[in-house]
């Protein structure tokens, strides 16, 4: 791969000048012609050098000598070293002197200095010499083939390279502009023809050279460098880039559905679990990760660690690793560090989940996992106006029907909702109930709180049960509890399930009405007698536990059973563990799928480039519905794995 190498370092006065001479005066350390077999000196010395300085075997000269190791080959390697890290070997003056002068340098007269102005040798020192802060070196290296076939294996094409980017080494080395100073020397050498430059700023208590800033330098010099063959190459990769996610994301797409779906049966998880809950007892203050005491932090890792064992997140996070080493291939030199699941920073939002549900754990906090309960209906009475044509009504039926396809256009929706206002003028009440849906969702309109209420009001006006709950789980998300609660009622004397059943959370948990068991049980049970798998699942689970009502292993089945059928796979799940604590086997199933979620979210987007206009109106009114007051997911479309208390 072609690529700019960069090697940078400081001096300060006095540095390691005798290493220089220790290693300058060694035997027959003189450049040696000839093909005869490398001698012991020189052996010797190399195998110095490489423990110092270990990245000279990424040198090509290196390549040589382990490929025939000659005297040639081996004084070849020599000098190429001491020349690589002469700036870490000789003092600030003594570096210049070497960089200007030694065997190769392309001159300019008697010396090859250059900078952004002629350069004399003399001036250069004694400005070197009287500076009293640090002087940075930098070391730009191409390979002999890239060089010439670039046209950078002369002194004055790097002259201008570096002048015309000196603004910005001035900036990331957080150096004024007008303060900095520079030198430079081209050395036309064996497999690396390269440049020596030596960097300060004329006010000495100015720059600062961070690994950010080293990035920086090196990448504005290798766009300019490159820049004709990077446009052609990146293309190359924006097209394997787009392949090599859209496979990723279809194979991680079907592991996070089976993670989501699925349930984590880790008696150690458990006992952790129940281990740091008790821990937290103690705990005062914020209960997040970064502020606890290393004794809670290792249980905290512990069981993060036992997550990454379980086989569908070890086989999840193989791929994810898979993904993110072939991109950092496309776009780095280097290979890319695999690190447990636990250090990797893109999953440490599962740190602070487990301290959560070990906290709702120690506080007993009731769980109902209904955030798939689809209860949207689409059964209100069409009170049809007198003299209405059968058009009109099929107007109306596929105006709403519209409203609820994916796959229609934000202009279709758009057209669909004029249709609907046009009907309710004329009468079409009904139409009432699908215009508040439009307002509430964003439906070819920016969302509005204030008309949706308005248009629930008026559908829930005509006495319909599914109008009235719409209207109260709007205010319910709105945290309006008491008025939720009332139109709640209101639907339940209609006999609606999905009233019954939120009506009955909130006496369950005393959430905007008062707590009421005896009433709680009553409307879930008359949920679940109309095959609400939701209210069957949470009546099993209340008498399986035994806490806020008496145990009975036979109704907390009969429940459960009722729900499994149905394919509630929590209600199946703590069937088949019956004899085990539901509170802790459920903490240990949302933290897989908690798991689900942060894979989901750190998937590369398809296509990196941006997306379709119409998906950044959606997020505009995603975002805006946020700022309202919605939770992020009320009523999104399906992006990834959800799972709810």
């Amino acid at each position: 791969m072609v690529r700019l190498i960069q090697k940078s370092g400081y001096i300060k006065a006095g540095s390691a000048s005798g290493y220089m001479k220790y290693i300058a005066t060694r035997e027959r350390v003189e450049k040696l012609e000839g093909s005869g077999p490398v001698t012991k000196g020189q052996r010797q010395l190399i195998e110095n050098l490489l423990r110092v300085f270990p990245d000279a075997a990424e040198l090509g000269e290196y390549s040589d000598y382990r490929s025939a190791p000659t005297t040639g080959s081996a004084s070849s390697l020599i000098s190429a070293v001491l020349d690589a890290n002469a700036h870490k070997l000789t003092d600030r003056d003594g570096y210049m002197r070497y960089i200007a002068t030694r065997p190769r340098v392309e001159r300019h007269g008697e010396h090859g200095l250059f900078s952004s102005r002629p350069a004399s040798l003399n001036a250069a020192l004694r400005e070197v010499e009287q500076h009293s802060g640090n002087v940075w070196t930098f070391i730009w290296s191409l390979r002999r083939e890239d060089a010439a076939r670039l046209g950078y294996d002369h002194a004055e094409s790097w002259r201008k390279l570096i002048k015309a980017h000196q603004v910005e080494i001035a900036e990331a080395m957080k150096i004024p502009s007008d303060r900095l100073r520079w030198y430079a020397a081209f050395h036309d050498e064996g497999h690396h023809p390269h440049v020596h430059a030596m960097v300060w700023s004329a006010d000495p208590s100015q720059g600062r050279l961070t690994k950010e800033g080293v990035k920086m330098i090196r990448s504005k010099l290798t766009n300019d460098i490159f820049q004709d063959e990077m446009y052609t190459l990146y293309q190359e990769k924006d097209i394997c880039y787009k392949d090599l996610v859209a496979a990723a994301r279809r194979s991680m797409r079907e592991l996070i559905e089976k993670m989501r779906t699925g349930f984590c049966d880790s008696p150690v998880i458990e006992n952790n679990l129940l281990e740091l809950s008790q821990s937290l007892e103690t705990v005062k203050g914020k209960k997040i990760y970064g502020y606890l005491k290393k004794p809670a932090k290792a249980q905290v890792d512990a069981i993060v660690d036992e997550l990454a064992k379980l086989p569908e997140v070890a086989e999840c996070y193989e791929v994810w690793n898979g993904l993110r080493d072939e991109l950092e291939n496309y776009y780095k030199d280097t290979p890319r560090w695999r690190l447990p699941l636990s250090q990797q920073k893109e999953f440490r939002a599962i740190k602070n989940l487990v301290i959560q549900e070990a906290e709702k754990l120690r506080l007993g906090v009731f769980s109902f996992e209904d955030a798939e309960m689809n209860d949207e209906s689409e059964a209100v009475s069409e009170v049809l106006p007198q003299g209405t044509e059968y058009g009109e009504v099929l107007e109306y039926r596929q105006a709403a029907t519209l409203l609820c396809d994916d796959d229609v256009t934000w202009a279709e929706k758009r057209e669909a909702v004029k249709t609907l206002e046009l009907l309710w003028d004329k009468g079409f009440i009904a139409a009432a109930y699908h215009l508040g849906k439009v307002y509430r969702d964003g439906l070819g309109v920016l969302p509005d709180d204030e008309k949706a209420e308005e248009w629930f009001r008026r559908s829930a006006a005509i006495g319909d049960a599914q109008p009235q709950y719409a209207l109260g789980r709007f205010l319910q998300r709105q945290g309006r509890m008491g008025k939720a609660a009332l139109w709640y009622e209101r639907a339940c004397e209609f006999g609606n399930q999905y009233a019954q059943y939120r009506l009955g959370k909130m006496c369950l948990l005393g959430d905007g009405v008062p707590k009421d068991i005896e009433r709680a049980v009553q409307l879930l049970s008359d949920s679940a007698s109309q095959r609400n798998p939701y209210a069957q699942y949470v009546l099993g689970k209340l008498y399986l536990q035994g806490k806020e009502v008496g145990q009975d292993q036979d109704t907390a089945e009969y429940w459960l059973t009722q729900s499994a059928n149905q394919g509630n796979s929590f209600a199946q799940f703590l069937l088949d563990h019956r004899q085990r604590d539901p509170s802790v086997l459920l903490c240990t199933a949302r933290l897989l799928h908690h798991m689900s979620n942060i894979f989901w979210e750190t998937l590369p987007p398809p296509n990196p480039a941006g997306g379709h206009v119409e998906s950044k109106l959606m997020r505009r009114i995603h975002e805006k519905k946020i700022a309202m007051g919605h939770k992020a997911d009320d009523h999104e479309d399906y992006q990834g794995p959800s799972m709810s208390m």
